[in-house]
C-alpha cells in the first residue's frame, strides 16, 4: 500500500480524530509551536463531557481552546514543561501547573518514569515522499512522547518547516492512528524585541571581549544574549559553531552575517545543532529544508557529556536574581513561577567541562519593583520561595552592567566581595551589612568597593 492511500484512509476531522480522548486521559500536545490548533478547537467542543483531562504541553503563544471557559479548571489540567507568559496567566486561574525538569532528562522522564500517555495530537510538517511527517524545530522530545503514546494523531500544517536531523525528528506514517488537516494556522512567533537597553549593551560588550574565535555558541532567550547575537554578528569574530537548546532570531543574524561554519567543532562538524527553535517567521524560514542544521532530541543538545566535547563552548543565560551565596534563580519571582529550569543548568555545567568553555550567567543589576521603586537582583539570599536553578559551585561568571567576575574556586567571603562588586552602587553598602551578618565578608579591596 503506497503512503498516499494509507494518508487518505487515515485522514480524518478533527472533531472525529477527537473523540478517543475520555475523561481521566493524559493528552500530549507536543511543545512550543507544535501545540495543535484544529484538534485543541475539536477538543474544546467536548467540555461539557469531559472531567479530570491533564494535558502536557510547554511554550504556549495564546491560551488554547479547552481553557477559554471560565470553568476550565473543572475539565482540564495544563500540565507545563516550561512557562510563557499564557501559562503564568492560567496558573492564577487554577488550571496550569509547572513541572520541574531537568530539559536534557525529558525523553528519558516519558520512556522511564511517564511510561504511558494515552493520546499525543500536534502539529506537523507536510509527508514527504518516504511518509514521514517532520516535526518542524521541535525535535526536543516528541520522539519520546510517541514511544509511551497509545494512541497518534497529527495535525498537519504547511507552514511547519521541514527540520533535518536525522535524529528523532520525524514521525513515520505507519506510527500514526489519524492525520488532521488543519487551516495552516501561522506559527507562534517570539519577537525579536525591541532595540537594547544601554544595560544590553555593557552587558554583551563584556562577554563578547571573552568569546574566541572557532567558539561554538548556545544562547539564552532574552534581551542580553539577543544583544550579545547582535554584537557577534558584527563583530570580527570568524569560523564560530552552534550548539543550543532553543535556536533564536539572533542565530540567523550571526550566520547571515558569515560567522557560522562550524569548521572547527569536534563534533557535528559544519552543523548547527539544536533541540527547539521558537522566533520569528525569518527563523521559520531560515530552518527549512536547511542541510547546515541538525534538529536533534534534547537528551543529545543538552547533554553535559556531549556538550563537553565541544572546546572553547560559551553558554549565555538571563537570570532573574542571585544572591551573595553566588546561587542564581533564572524562573520564578518568590513564589511565583514565571520560566522554567529548562537546560540552563545542563550548559553551565557542560560549558566548564569544555576545553577552554565558559558559561555567563546575564542580569541587569536593578529592576523597578510594581510600586516603582529601584530594586537590587543581587539580594542577600533568595526571596522566600524563589527556586535555585543553578547552584552557586556550578555558577562560571556572572555578569551585570558593573562588570564581570568569575566565581569557580572562591571561598565564601570571595565571592561575596566579587558579587557585591557588580552590584549597583546604590545597594552595595547595604549588601555589606548584610554579608556580615551572614559572616560571609571580609573585605579584601579586591574590587575597590
Amino acid at each position: 500500500m503506497g503512503y498516499e492511500k494509507e494518508y487518505q484512509e487515515k485522514l480524518v476531522s478533527a472533531d472525529e480524530a477527537v473523540k478517543c480522548v475520555k475523561s481521566g486521559d493524559w493528552v500530549d500536545y507536543g511543545w512550543c509551536v507544535n501545540t495543535p490548533e484544529a484538534l485543541d478547537q475539536a477538543l474544546a467542543k467536548r467540555t461539557d463531557e469531559l472531567t479530570d483531562v491533564n494535558v502536557r504541553g510547554g511554550i504556549l503563544f495564546h491560551t488554547p481552546a479547552i481553557f477559554e471557559r471560565e470553568d476550565a479548571a473543572e475539565h482540564f489540567t495544563w500540565n507545563s514543561w516550561h512557562m510563557s507568559g499564557v501559562e503564568r496567566r492560567l496558573i492564577a486561574k487554577g488550571c496550569s501547573f509547572y513541572a520541574p525538569i531537568r530539559y536534557s532528562e525529558l525523553p528519558r522522564y516519558y520512556r522511564e518514569n511517564i511510561k504511558r500517555n494515552n493520546v499525543i495530537m500536534f502539529q506537523v510538517a507536510p509527508m514527504d515522499k518516504h511518509g514521514y511527517f517532520s516535526f518542524g524545530p521541535s525535535a526536543s522530545h516528541l520522539r519520546a512522547a510517541i514511544e509511551v503514546s497509545d494512541r497518534v494523531i497529527v495535525e498537519v500544517n504547511e507552514k511547519m518547516p521541514r527540520c533535518l536531523g536525522g535524529m528523532e525528528s520525524e514521525v513515520h506514517i505507519s506510527e500514526v492512528n489519524a492525520i488532521v488537516e488543519g487551516s495552516n494556522p501561522d506559527l507562534g512567533e517570539i519577537p525579536a524585541g525591541g532595540a537594547p537597553t544601554e544595560v544590553d549593551r555593557k552587558v554583551a560588550e563584556l562577554i563578547v571581549k571573552e568569546i574566541p574565535n572557532g567558539a561554538c555558541l548556545q544562547l539564552g532567550i532574552g534581551g542580553m544574549p539577543n544583544t550579545v547575537g547582535a554584537m557577534i554578528a558584527e563583530s570580527d569574530l570568524k569560523d564560530l559553531a552552534v550548539h543550543t537548546e532553543m535556536y533564536v532570531d539572533a542565530f540567523v543574524d550571526i550566520a547571515k552575517a558569515g560567522k557560522i561554519t562550524g569548521a572547527k567543532k569536534r563534533i557535528d562538524r559544519f552543523r548547527q545543532v539544536y533541540a527547539f527553535g521558537a522566533g520569528t517567521r525569518k527563523l521559520y524560514d531560515y530552518l527549512d529544508d536547511n542541510p547546515q542544521l541538525i534538529s536533534a532530541p534534547v537528551d543529545y543538545t543538552n547533554d553535559a557529556r556531549v556538550i563537553a566535547q565541544i572546546d572553547n563552548f560559551i553558554s549565555i543565560n538571563n537570570a532573574v536574581d542571585v544572591d551573595l551565596f553566588g546561587q542564581v534563580n533564572a524562573e520564578s519571582a518568590g513564589l511565583k513561577q514565571i520560566s522554567g529550569a529548562g537546560g540552563q543548568m545542563d550548559f553551565v555545567m557542560g560549558a566548564y567541562l569544555s576545553n577552554g568553555g565558559k558559561s555567563f550567567i546575564c542580569l541587569s543589576s536593578t529592576f523597578k519593583g510594581k510600586d516603582g521603586t529601584v530594586q537590587s537582583r543581587i539580594r542577600p539570599t533568595l526571596s522566600n520561595g524563589s527556586v535555585v536553578t543553578d547552584t552557586r559551585p556550578q555558577v562560571h561568571h556572572l555578569v551585570t552592567e558593573y562588570g564581570m567576575v568569575c566565581l569557580k574556586g572562591l571561598s565564601a567571603w570571595e565571592r561575596a566581595e566579587a558579587i557585591i562588586s557588580i552590584a549597583h552602587p546604590d545597594f552595595r553598602d547595604e549588601l555589606i551589612k548584610e554579608a556580615e551578618k551572614a559572616h560571609i565578608w571580609r573585605r579584601s579591596n579586591k574590587y575597590n568597593l
